[in-house]
């Protein structure tokens, strides 16, 4: 993670913008708590921040969680975005590591399958896949088997999507005390920032034994 030409320290960049990602707090809450550590910077900028640098710390992650079982539980849930409903696709596996997301505009078998092929492509194929009900999923999963030549399992099975659901529960209580997201990029990136400081937290990260914050820094190089 690059900070050259920023006015502040690597360290003071990373400390607000873990601050921001890890705990309910507003950008002006952080801009508070950030004061009191003796470091005046405004929340404008601390935002900026998280929009800039949650994005590349997705892709460290990327490279460096560890391998997630062939077991998944894929669902899609609600998230308001300028008033507008859009769809946080997520999967996890059976122990509840997350193994992707995708954060889509509409929900439909495109979405499902963008979310699909992204999640496949960023670990591998899985062997079955959990679904709900949902017609856009069995369709996605159905469309990739075709095109792929490939046959993973569709399941529906509501009480073993109970983990992907509670993980759901936790990322949209992580955002309820902000004002809002004002765009959907915006959105994006910082509920991509707030997903990596989960895995962490479940310990996703190859390198185990580490605090969070310390782990935080070292995806950020």
């Amino acid at each position: 993670m690059n900070t050259k030409g920023h006015c502040y320290p690597k360290y003071i960049i990373l400390q607000a913008v873990y601050f921001k990602l890890r705990f309910t707090l507003s950008y002006r809450d952080v801009e508070e708590l950030m004061k009191i550590r003796g470091v005046i910077v405004d929340h404008a900028t601390i935002q900026r921040w998280v929009y800039k640098f949650a994005p590349l710390l997705e892709a460290e992650m990327k490279k460096r969680k560890g391998r997630v079982g062939e077991s998944w539980r894929l669902d899609e849930t609600y998230i308001k975005v300028k008033g507008i409903w859009c769809y946080l696709y997520r999967a996890v596996d059976k122990l509840g590591n997350t193994v992707d997301f995708l954060l889509t505009r509409k929900r439909q078998r495109m979405s499902a399958q963008s979310f699909l092929i992204k999640a496949i492509s960023n670990n591998y194929r899985p062997r079955v896949v959990n679904i709900d009900k949902s017609g856009s999923n069995t369709a996605a999963i159905k469309v990739y088997n075709k095109r792929s030549f490939t046959k993973i399992k569709i399941r529906q099975c509501k009480y073993l999507n109970n983990i992907v659901e509670q993980d759901h529960r936790f990322i949209k209580w992580r955002i309820q005390n902000g004002l809002g997201f004002k765009s959907f990029e915006s959105a994006r990136r910082t509920l991509s920032g707030i997903e990596v400081v989960h895995m962490l937290r479940k310990n996703q990260m190859v390198r185990p034994g580490m605090t969070m914050f310390k782990s935080f820094c070292k995806l950020a190089g």
